[in-house]
């Protein structure tokens, strides 16, 4: 019995059912990029229970020996880094923001990307900020699309590395988490590190659309405290 509540039959059901007039090659090249994201999702999972197991006092030589690898390969594949007080919606939103480099066959995660992936995360807080202020997600996603460079010729393999703007947006999600003296970095945090790197495409993206930087950190610090409240009076 799968440990999980899907089957091959679930997958290839899903894909026919979304991609009805695509050809036979059309659909071993989406196949494929949905296997992708699937192996990220797993290798996010592992680091989630990592985590978990390490803050218990379990060794890396443990560890390594459950994930069935050397402690060193263990060690060096599952220590925190840049995503580790990332909120589980935020780090789907990246590995979205991946996929959808995949898919336009870009080398390169930009912030473009990442502003794709907060979109495709309609549980986040960037989410709903970006569509209250727009009107619409479509509008947002229109706006990226006419900011994308080109396709390129094939999509890339395997893992896609950020682009220096890329890197610099995820420091300052992690630094607007910590000016709002929160402990998590959330999909609203990344979309603050987004328009504080003003001179990358999703910073402009977001001008044209009406955003500031300090109006976005208004209506997130607003937001988060109004959520905290109503938690905190039930």
């Amino acid at each position: 019995m799968s440990p999980l509540d899907i089957s091959l039959a679930d997958l290839i059901a899903r894909l026919d059912e979304e991609l009805p007039e695509a050809g036979a090659l059309a659909r071993v090249s989406e196949a494929r990029l949905r296997a992708q994201t699937l192996s990220d999702l797993g290798d996010q999972l592992i680091d989630h229970y990592v985590s978990k197991a390490k803050q218990t006092g379990a060794s890396w030589t443990e560890i390594g020996d459950a994930i069935g690898v050397s402690k060193q390969a263990a060690q060096q594949r599952h220590t925190p880094a840049a995503f580790e007080r990332f909120t589980n919606l935020n780090r789907h939103s990246i590995v979205l923001a991946q996929e959808a480099a995949r898919t336009h066959k870009h080398d390169l995660i930009g912030t473009e990307h990442l502003l794709l992936g907060l979109l495709g995360e309609p549980q986040g807080l960037a989410y709903e900020v970006l569509v209250a202020k727009t009107g619409s997600e479509q509008r947002v996603r229109d706006a990226v699309q006419e900011a994308l460079p080109p396709a390129g010729k094939k999509a890339p393999r395997g893992h896609i590395a950020f682009r220096e703007e890329s890197k610099e947006a995820i420091g300052q999600a992690r630094r607007a988490s910590a000016d709002l003296g929160h402990d998590w970095v959330g999909t609203e945090h990344t979309l603050l590190g987004l328009v504080r790197v003003a001179q990358s495409p999703a910073a402009r993206i977001l001008r044209d659309l009406g955003f500031t930087s300090e109006e976005l950190h208004e209506t997130v610090k607003t937001e988060i405290t109004r959520r905290l409240a109503a938690r905190d009076g039930r």
